[in-house]
């Protein structure tokens, strides 16, 4: 079951709407490549869908409209209706794992004040991609969704306690197995740089190295990735600061910082972009 079901009625939305973030009609596709540079999702029309459920029969949804369906799905994700992005993706089945999932993780990331439910929403999100990844293993943005959802909870519970529950390997494997399938994804190399930063900074380089497979250089050399394949990124900045300072401490305080600096001026497409410039604002007010 999808606890989140339960009480979504009580999801916080976005405090400020703005008509900048909605990308009605033929808007959504003429600015897809912009808004999906990051995490390097197809176009949902009706073509993709075709060839995705022919190749997968399992993700054929039942009844009709479902290149319309999954549009709006992302039209609600975009300007921040994380409620019903994730509503209208799971209309869909495992087809519309995609927009839920990513919907759920940046709403959980954000918007969520309570632990509890945070992890919870994390938990169901990681379980539909996974669910995803088993029926469609080709579809790099299930193995993403998935890994970008377990590294969230891992932050909750910690990392060390994660790393040794395995939930570190599954993130590793899902990152390398989405990045495997679609090189050019940004966040998928953000992802990794995160993992590389955090093992190292909680166990040390040789445990890191020995035991987990992390290393100073493969962070560093992710986030630049990520920075080249998405450069108007703010959450590549954002991360890529805050890993510099896990790995190097106080000596790449003022790298940090120009990198916090320059994520609070990119010019944010929908409303995951504006929160992570809000994040970037907010600290550097600190």
């Amino acid at each position: 079951m999808d606890r989140t079901n339960l009480d979504r009625s009580k999801w916080n939305a976005f405090p400020q709407p703005s008509a900048a973030y909605d990308y009605a009609g033929a808007k959504l596709k003429k600015n897809w490549a912009r808004l999906h540079c990051g995490d390097r999702e197809p176009f949902p029309d009706d073509a993709w869908i075709a060839d995705i459920t022919t190749r997968h029969p399992a993700l054929k949804p039942k009844g009709g409209n479902a290149a319309a369906i999954l549009q709006d799905a992302w039209r609600a994700y975009h300007r921040g209706d994380f409620q019903q992005a994730v509503e209208l993706g799971g209309s869909l089945g495992l087809l519309g794992a995609a927009p839920a999932s990513k919907a759920a993780n940046i709403y959980a990331s954000y918007l969520e004040p309570d632990p509890k439910r945070q992890l919870a929403i994390f938990q169901d999100s990681a379980a539909r991609c996974d669910a995803l990844a088993k029926v469609a293993p080709d579809y790099a943005n299930a193995h993403y969704f998935a890994a970008q959802a377990l590294g969230r909870y891992s932050q909750g519970i910690s990392v060390v306690t994660a790393l040794a529950q395995g939930i570190g390997g599954k993130v590793l494997k899902s990152l390398k197995t989405a990045v495997a399938l679609e090189p050019a994804h940004a966040d998928a190399h953000i992802g990794l740089g995160v993992y590389h930063a955090e093992v190292i900074s909680k166990v040390g380089s040789i445990v890191g190295g020995l035991t987990y497979g992390a290393s100073k250089e493969a962070a560093v050399s992710h986030f630049e990735t990520a920075l080249k394949l998405n450069p108007g990124s703010a959450i590549a900045r954002i991360e890529y600061a805050n890993g510099l300072v896990m790995l190097f401490g106080k000596s790449k305080l003022d790298a940090a910082t120009k990198l916090y600096r320059e994520a609070a001026r990119c010019e944010p497409a929908d409303v995951m972009e504006r929160l992570d410039v809000d994040a970037a604002l907010a600290e550097l007010e600190d």
